[in-house]
Parts: structure tokens; sequence; C-alpha cells
């Protein structure tokens, strides 16, 4: 048992911390953006150029200085990412008693959550994680992801969204909800009958269920 539930984190609204203004500062950043988070706070004397630029676009907050304590105030999510191992640990050591979640460079330790390598396509997110044995095989693994679930996946899980918002708004019976929706992801994974229309596909994956009911 390696100790980590996995968990999908909604950080919209959220306040993030990173401290720290380096590469992997660098990554984490991007990683929050990806993910939709938008209050975002840097603190570090010095941030990379990439760092530097998304601070001028207004899509972070970068304050130039060393850590305080009150940098972590009514953070949702923290990031030590310096280039001190005892920094780091103070960081998370301090984010732990406060009860925040945090994650300490390269220490998973005394991390209270891993970052694992992801692939985004839309609404579909696939996340792998060798628990800070070996983050070179969760490289690999993500490689393989994004070479097996490809761009397509994209306008696939926006149908398959569409779809589902109008089978729980016109079907009212559970068991065909449940019938219709599976059918659905089994065709779109297919690649089969993606491209009709909402309703068209919606009337023909019903009268698929009905004649099994029969």
């Amino acid at each position: 048992m390696n100790g980590y539930y996995p968990a999908v984190l909604q950080l919209r609204g959220r306040r993030c911390v990173v401290i720290g203004g380096g590469a992997v500062a660098q990554r984490k950043i991007r990683g929050l953006l990806e993910a939709g988070a938008d209050d975002i706070v840097v603190v570090s004397p010095q941030v990379t150029h990439s760092i530097a630029r998304l601070a001028e676009e207004g899509a972070i907050t970068v304050q130039l200085r060393g850590f305080e304590q009150t940098d972590i105030a009514g953070a949702r999510l923290v990031f030590a990412a310096t280039d001190d191992g005892g920094l780091n640990e103070s960081i998370a050591a301090s984010c732990d008693k406060l009860g925040i979640l945090v994650n300490a460079a390269d220490d998973s330790g005394h991390s209270s959550f891993i970052s694992p390598s992801v692939v985004r396509r839309g609404d579909l997110l696939l996340a792998v994680t060798a628990s800070g044995a070996s983050p070179a095989l969760s490289r690999q693994i993500k490689a393989e992801l994004e070479s097996r679930y490809g761009p397509n996946y994209e306008a696939l899980t926006a149908r398959l969204r569409r779809l589902r918002e109008r089978v729980l708004g016109t079907v009212l019976d559970e068991r065909d909800r449940q019938l219709v929706l599976q059918l659905a992801a089994e065709e779109a994974a297919q690649q089969d009958r993606i491209h009709f229309d909402i309703d068209e596909w919606l009337q023909s994956l019903l009268h698929r269920i009905d004649r099994r009911h029969k």
C-alpha cells in the first residue's frame, strides 16, 4: 500500500501558492494554469523569464522576495519548489500544521500530495504516478497515453457531455439513461456515430435500447 488516495481538485477561485521561481516552479505553475487555477501567487527573489511573462500577462501574481510564513495563509494548495531542501521541508511542515495540501519538490516524504503526470483532452483527464518511486516510469506511461488518446478525444468528450445533458433533461427512466450513456461511450470509444447530430444520435440510441428490451 503506497498510502496515497487519488483525487481530482477544483482550483478555480482557490488560492494556490508556489514558493520558488526556477524550472521546477515553472512546471508547477503551468500545471496549475492548465487545471484552471486563477489565483496563483509565486514567491521568490528571482523568477524565470517565462514566469515573469506570465505575471506581465496577468495570469499569476509574483512577489520578488524570500518566503514568509504569512505567504501560505488562506492557501488551498502550496508547492515548495525552491532549491533549498531545508526550506522546502520547513514550508511543508508549516502547511501540514495548518491543514494545507503541500508538495515539496523531490521530497515525497514531506509532501501531502504528489503531482501526477497528466494528459488532458478537453474534459478527459488522465493521470498517472508511480507514487514517487519512479517519475521516469510515470513519464513513459504518460507518453503511451498521449499516443493512445489523441487530440480527437477533446471533441469526443465534449459531444458526450452535451449528449449526457440532453439525456438527463429528456430521458425519465433511470435504467434507460444508464443504458443510453453506456452505449454512447462505447460508440464514442470506437469513433462510431460521434458526428451525428446530438438529437439524432440520442434517438438512435433510444431505438436500439428499446429493441434490446423487446
